[in-house]
């Protein structure tokens, strides 16, 4: 069972002067709007439940106004909720005196925001260690972490650069390895990319990737960018008018939407820059090994009804491809497997994305082959479906190579 770090149970968060006394009317079904109008109340947040696991992106997604970012305040208790619990490590934040509170900010949570908020006085190495200065850290001490956390987010020899000598994008790296350098368990990230150009908001996401792939915290995010929500959310919770519609991972999400609002939020997404290569391969029914002959790569073939077959070793590590017409051809001129087998076999790991393949795809003229980080083959990818834009189920329904 996995590791739940956060959990979100029944939180509700209204802004006014009587808050607790709005709560019945949003439970007999009354609108954000009509409470507004009636009570002066606004709704940021009702009934939000979710748990969210160790070392997962877990994203907050929603229009303007959907209470996505009333929500993260909610887990460091910058916005205290009106009704509900937050349980961090099993235990209910919500109930912390202000010394475990303050503790708790300092030592287990950090957030990321979307306009940077550096200090324009301080260097960018003064940035990083403000939060260690905070809680007393020797000088040299928290330069030293300052630095390493420097080099974490690329920015290695920026150390006395001025927050207005650097890039929107540099300055969210910045932003980014001050959080990281207190070292914090959980990160939290509202809409820390929205203010940068298309380009750099790219850069951005697949560093975030990167260093995730490093640190493995756990990364709750806020976004109003489905593309960007279903890029980085290993689950991904949707949000309207202040409510949770539906979580889950983004491939069941697109999958099977929970409601007429999820389908239409979800209508334009392109859906090749958020499927990865393990959502749309095939895994191999049919294998030859180095040991076997021609013979038996043919016999495979024809049983299976394919035109050609992948090659591996004894621990299925990936040696190359031979076609129908090659194994033919060989036992014709009595050569061996080895000597028809072609290399000349494009690869791609799991976790390549369609849209990244599809060049790829274009240049091979096998199967893409997808290997794991040792070379071992885990499955392949047909060609026509990577340029037909299928999704998995529709690809694992076929049993025949078009490569």
């Amino acid at each position: 069972m996995a590791n739940i770090k956060v959990k979100i149970d029944h939180v509700s968060k209204i802004f006014g002067s009587k808050p607790k006394s709005v709560i019945p009317q949003v439970k007999s079904g009354k609108s954000k709007a009509e409470i507004l109008e009636e009570t002066g109340h606004t709704v940021g947040v009702y009934d939000a439940s979710m748990e969210i696991e160790e070392g997962e992106i877990f994203v907050i997604m929603g229009l303007s106004g959907s209470g996505k970012s009333t929500l993260i305040r909610c887990f460091n208790l910058l916005n205290k909720p009106t009704d509900g619990s937050i349980y961090v490590d099993g235990e209910n934040i919500i109930e912390y005196n202000s010394s475990q509170l303050k503790k708790f900010r300092q030592n287990k949570i950090a957030m990321v925001f979307q306009h940077f908020g550096l200090f324009d006085h301080r260097t960018v190495l003064e940035n990083i260690e403000y939060g260690l200065e905070i809680k007393n850290v020797s000088k040299e001490k928290r330069q030293q972490i300052a630095r390493e956390n420097l080099e974490v987010v690329g920015l290695k020899g920026y150390e006395d650069k001025y927050p207005d000598e650097l890039s929107g994008g540099m300055q969210q790296r910045v932003g980014l390895a001050r959080a990281l350098a207190n070292d914090p368990d959980i990160l939290l990230m509202d809409e820390p990319f929205s203010a940068l150009d298309p380009l750099i908001r790219r850069e951005m996401q697949l560093e975030l990737l990167d260093i995730q792939e490093r640190l493995k915290k756990t990364i709750i995010f806020i976004t109003h960018d489905v593309n960007e929500a279903f890029k980085l959310g290993d689950r991904v919770a949707v949000m309207k008018d202040g409510k949770v519609v539906q979580i889950g991972t983004p491939e069941t999400i697109l999958e099977s939407p929970a409601n007429d609002y999820i389908s239409d939020f979800i209508k334009d997404i392109d859906r090749s820059k958020i499927l990865q290569a393990e959502n749309v391969m095939i895994k191999p029914n049919a294998l030859v090994s180095l040991k076997d002959g021609l013979k038996v790569a043919i016999k495979e073939m024809e049983e299976n009804g394919i035109s050609s077959v992948f090659v591996v070793d004894r621990s299925r590590s990936l040696q190359g491809i031979v076609t129908i017409d090659d194994a033919i051809e060989g036992i014709k001129e009595k050569k061996s497997l080895e000597d028809v087998l072609s290399t000349d076999v494009t690869t791609v790991t799991k976790e390549e994305y369609v849209n990244d393949i599809i060049p790829k795809a274009l240049e091979s003229k096998y199967p893409l082959a997808v290997t794991s980080g040792n070379g071992r083959l885990e499955g392949f990818i047909l060609r026509v479906h990577v340029l037909s834009g299928l999704v998995a189920e529709d690809v694992n329904e076929s049993t025949e190579y078009h490569g």
